[in-house]
């Protein structure tokens, strides 16, 4: 067809033929209407992408017809080949950019071709939690190098009121994009999560007393034996239902009350024990092999009680603690700490405060925090200096000693004596 100017008149004029064909703009080179046979047709700009009759030409699309006019279409036009006469390739770069992946797109690649195989289960459940209820919702849909830092930062600033969180998503953001970094999905260079100030984060630290871990041992040889009981609110519709007050009682299994025990006589984590298998498991020597701790390899030595807990426990299946199925090991206690906590008074104690009972124990009993530290399976010193403040013995003793020696030294004795300090004077 012969080129014409385009305007709204012969736009609406045009009909689709048998095969595609373009109508071009008469004033203003490589402007034009497409016409698809389906009767669909769309604004479109062609233009060669460099200098020379060898450089490649390429169509960009503007919009469809209907979504904007014609003038403005023709605007977008000469916009894009302002930037081409400038050495810019319009059509090039979308092409790219619709080939990088999108937030989401590159969560799922992260998961399956890193996190799941590089990591532990755990981890790995944790991290597509982190992914797929936070941070796809929030940028999952824009594309991975267009993700600014500032978008990241309002995404932590988000969470500001649970830090731990806020900082874990910061970190698994910025782990996915080391990852498209490495992969080619970004150039490495790009990190939004990159520079941002994590939040303060508080440790939860609470250590079991004397007196609680006493009421802890009643609920829990309560429950294994009697059952601990429930009160019922009578007033409430249903309590005619329920039974009778003589069978209102919450039983736990000897396995449960063994796992309970366990963590605290070793300071194990709680997958430690509930995937504990009795290969593991050395009753001669006193030792438990775990092949894949949180640390990696890992030996725990048993003490006297823990000793005494498993050798009453049956052997069922592989775990020491089975499930249901006796070849699977049981997925939680959350049930039988709810209830022995409740009776012992220990609301908001978690399962694993028994861990941080076990470590301030040793601490407040002077073993020192490297012992503590091998005990617990800690690989650096720093994670057991969170119970340096319980480590009295050691300055209780340095104080004992030199108060000892300045009150020898003030009664005349000889058992004092006064070291002249570098660069000092002694006065009379």
């Amino acid at each position: 067809m012969a080129d014409r100017r385009i305007t709204k008149r012969v736009v609406d004029g045009l009909r689709p033929h048998a095969r595609e064909f373009a109508v071009w703009d008469s004033k203003l080179p490589g402007f034009g209407v497409r016409v698809r046979p389906s009767g669909a047709m769309s604004y479109v700009v062609v233009y060669r992408a460099g200098s020379g009759r060898g450089a490649p030409v390429r169509r960009y699309t503007i919009a469809n017809v209907g979504k904007t006019t014609p003038e403005a279409a023709r605007r977008r036009a000469k916009a894009i080949l302002g930037a081409v006469a400038h050495g810019q390739d319009p059509a090039g770069d979308r092409a790219t950019e619709r080939g990088t992946l999108a937030i989401s797109g590159l969560a799922d690649r992260f998961m399956s071709e890193h996190v799941e195989q590089k990591r532990k289960p755990g981890t790995a459940a944790f991290y597509r939690h982190l992914l797929g209820k936070i941070i796809k919702p929030e940028l999952g849909a824009t594309k991975a190098d267009k993700v600014t830092r500032a978008q990241v930062a309002r995404l932590h600033g988000k969470l500001k009121a649970t830090p731990f969180q806020a900082n874990r998503v910061l970190a698994v953001i910025g782990s996915m994009y080391a990852f498209a970094g490495r992969t080619g999905v970004v150039p490495e260079d790009v990190n939004p999560a990159r520079r941002i100030e994590q939040f303060k984060e508080h440790r939860r630290e609470r250590f079991l007393s004397g007196g609680e871990l006493e009421r802890l041992g009643s609920a829990i040889r309560e429950a294994e034996t009697k059952g601990i009981p429930w009160d019922v609110d009578g007033r409430k519709p249903k309590a005619k239902h329920l039974p009778k007050a003589k069978n209102r009682f919450t039983k736990i299994g000897p396995f449960a009350a063994a796992a309970i025990r366990l963590l605290l006589f070793t300071g194990c984590r709680l997958r430690e024990i509930l995937h504990l298998k009795w290969e593991q498991v050395d009753l001669e020597r006193g030792l438990l092999f775990l092949a894949d701790s949180k640390t990696g390899r890992k030996t725990v030595i048993l003490n006297a009680p823990a000793l005494t807990v498993l050798t009453g426990l049956d052997r069922l299946g592989s775990y020491v603690v089975p499930g249901d199925d006796p070849e699977k090991p049981r997925a939680d206690l959350k049930r039988p700490w709810e209830a022995v906590g409740r009776r012992a008074g220990l609301e908001g104690v978690r399962l694993h405060d028994l861990r941080h009972t076990y470590a301030s124990f040793g601490a407040g009993g002077g073993l020192g925090l490297p012992i503590i530290g091998k005990l617990l399976g800690h690989t650096q010193a720093s994670t057991t200096q969170r119970y340096a403040h319980l480590d009295a013995d050691p300055l209780r003793r340095a104080s004992e000693a030199i108060g000892g020696r300045i009150a020898a030294a003030l009664d005349g004795k000889r058992a004092g004596s006064v070291v002249q300090l570098k660069g000092g004077r002694r006065r009379q």
